[in-house]
């Protein structure tokens, strides 16, 4: 059992696949409202993280740094009610509990992704346009279009298996946040987590939602065109596979196959392992 301080494991499974009843009755507005807040927050943290670690030449460090910021993004997430994909993969359990019929699941995974890309574009928009990406001459601007190549050049298998081992953790911040019952409690499990996330390089396709459009946007400005050649030694050519192709294809498509892969399979793991026995209870 829990204490004063922390729920259980069982009782979080089970506090979770009740949440899941909850949510199927929500009015499908106001699942896509908070789906929108939560690309706006992720986005947030992703451009905070960007401009924190645009200047840091070692990549070990500029990942630290990066991994520092962004979890910001999912305690506001956690704090504020709204509605993630990826953490959302965990409904998984709900299903196989009987507290959601697939088709319903399906429905309401497809409500929180689509708000969390428009939040997400919405916010790369906006951010640009604030001038941004101006930051070191440039610079920021430049580094983005890094982190968006970087993006786009993954193999269909390296975006799949970033994307399951990034929504593990993910969903293991979800779940421990749950876990605690004060609000410190809950920022330090997003915190710790989602940082070994994000200083591993791996993938999350909401997150995406935002530097891939930011890097697109940033290339059709050519002064940070020039400084990311100038920088990182890119060429034309090379730039060019950062396209809409590029974006949807060969990262979102598979990373979002791997986060929803590794979110359901770390839930229906511990709802294996830490769920309530029908047949003793019976």
């Amino acid at each position: 059992m829990g204490t004063d301080n922390y729920y259980s494991v069982k009782e979080d499974v089970q506090k979770y696949i009740d949440g899941c009843k909850t949510k199927m009755n929500v009015r499908t507005h106001k699942v896509f409202g908070r789906a929108v807040l939560a690309g706006m927050m992720i986005a947030f943290g992703a451009s905070a993280s960007n401009v924190a670690a645009h200047a840091v030449t070692n990549v070990g460090l500029s990942r630290l740094v990066a991994g520092c910021v962004f979890p910001v993004g999912l305690m506001m997430v956690v704090l504020l009610g709204a509605e993630l994909f990826t953490g959302d993969c965990l409904m998984a359990m709900g299903n196989a509990e009987g507290a959601c019929t697939i088709w319903d699941l399906i429905k309401f995974l497809f409500v929180v992704y689509v708000g969390n890309f428009v939040g997400s574009i919405l916010l790369a928009v906006v951010n640009v346009i604030s001038g941004q990406l101006n930051y070191s001459s440039g610079l920021l601007g430049a580094y983005t279009i890094k982190v968006a190549m970087g993006k786009v050049n993954m193999s269909f298998g390296q975006a799949l298996c970033s994307g399951i081992l990034c929504n593990i953790l993910v969903c293991a911040a979800v779940l421990m946040a749950m876990c605690a019952r004060d609000i410190v409690g809950k920022l330090f499990a997003c915190f710790f987590t989602i940082m070994l996330f994000v200083v591993a390089g791996y993938e999350h396709c909401i997150a995406n939602m935002y530097y891939i459009p930011a890097g697109l946007i940033a290339a059709r400005n050519q002064n940070y065109v020039q400084v990311a050649m100038d920088t990182y030694g890119y060429t034309a050519d090379q730039l060019a596979s950062l396209n809409l192709y590029g974006f949807f294809v060969k990262n979102l498509v598979p990373v979002t196959i791997g986060n929803i892969i590794g979110g359901a399979v770390l839930g229906l793991i511990l709802l294996y392992l830490h769920g309530y026995d029908k047949k003793k209870a019976a």
